[in-house]
């Protein structure tokens, strides 16, 4: 497959947020970009629920949710937006669920969780909501794993994994629910683990090459799972910023040796990433400069090299992001305050708006 030329690709500015926004969550439904909850300048959680109309180029208001909530796991059933746990105004984790009709424009409360958690997981299987681990109002992570029905409005507790943890990265692949890394007690895990769910059984996975947090987790078509960059710890080290690229193959069970992967340009962490018409790309994030960085580039599979791509027009670190018909939407984050920014990166040839 013929992947596009660096020069191909094109940031173009869209009309920014209200005001700055950190640790909201993205979601599309029919193309549409919804934005939900964050935090404000001064670490409110918000209940604002937004829409992003690419024809207007517009933000339109909608329903509030009824609690706000920063960090929040979102999850897409058909046409209804399941909103699980999060950080709420008391800073505290929340076990409160919410979903929200978006036909209806109406927001409905839903069967609660067991217990108040944050840095939940969430994934979509046969219409049902996998919710995996988390960090309870005790700032411990769990190992839990519970299945949403939407018919029924239950949890169900499948069996838990072997590691507790949060924050974590999943990734379903037919019956297989794959989960990566995460944190215990704000500390990078590197135990990577996968849940059958026709056996309902957990197996362990080649541990991660490194302890790594606030990096790029990304499965290409072939069910590769990609690490990239990141904060790496090892020892009595401080933190250290890396370029590091791992890739673990599922077909062959194993982690591809050092000399099979192609470290980035740019050591960066807490950066958007994304798979943008065949190529891995990272945008901004945090690196050794002392602001926020707006370098890109973008990993082409056939030279087997990483290439700068355009600039951000926005530098800024802690974004949320969403590809939507091969375009790649960061919205917010953080440059030195709170950022309204919201930019797209797309192929040229494509002319967006």
């Amino acid at each position: 497959m013929a992947v596009p030329s660096a020069h191909e690709f094109h940031w173009q500015s869209l009309s920014r947020l209200a005001s700055g926004r950190v640790y909201h969550s993205l979601c599309e439904v029919g193309g549409q970009m919804y934005m939900l909850g964050g935090c404000d300048a001064v670490g409110r959680p918000s209940p604002a629920l937004e829409l992003y109309s690419p024809e207007g180029d517009r933000w339109m208001t909608l329903p509030q949710m009824p609690t706000p909530r920063a960090g929040a796991a979102v999850a897409v059933l058909g046409k209804q937006i399941l909103v699980v746990g999060g950080v709420g105004e008391d800073q505290s984790p929340l076990k409160v669920v919410e979903m929200f009709n978006t036909e209806e424009g109406k927001w409905r409360k839903r069967s609660t969780l067991r217990e108040a958690l944050m840095g939940v997981s969430i994934t979509v299987k046969d219409g049902r909501a996998l919710a995996v681990g988390g960090m309870g109002a005790d700032l411990l992570p769990r190992s839990i794993l519970q299945q949403y029905d939407l018919r029924k409005d239950v949890w169900a507790l499948l069996p838990p994994m072997p590691t507790a943890r949060y924050d974590a990265n999943t990734h379903l692949l037919a019956n297989k629910l794959y989960v990566a890394g995460g944190r215990q007690c704000k500390r990078p895990v590197k135990a990577f683990e996968v849940f059958d769910a026709e056996t309902r059984s957990w197996t362990t996975l080649p541990s991660m090459p490194c302890k790594r947090s606030y990096g790029g987790v990304l499965w290409d078509v072939n069910g590769r799972l990609c690490l990239l960059g990141g904060l790496r710890q090892g020892g009595h080290q401080s933190s250290k910023f890396t370029k590091n690229v791992n890739i673990f193959d599922t077909s062959q069970g194993c982690w591809l040796k050092s000399e099979e992967t192609v470290a980035m340009k740019t050591k960066r962490a807490d950066f958007a990433s994304a798979f943008l018409r065949g190529r891995m790309v990272v945008a901004g994030g945090l690196g050794h400069e002392p602001s926020a960085l707006d370098t890109v580039e973008a990993f082409h599979p056939q030279k087997k090299k990483w290439e700068r791509l355009s600039p951000m027009n926005s530098p800024r670190c802690s974004t949320s992001s969403i590809v939507i018909r091969d375009r790649l939407l960061v919205v917010g984050g953080v440059n030195q305050v709170p950022s309204s920014a919201h930019e797209i990166l797309y192929v040229k040839e494509e002319e967006y708006l």
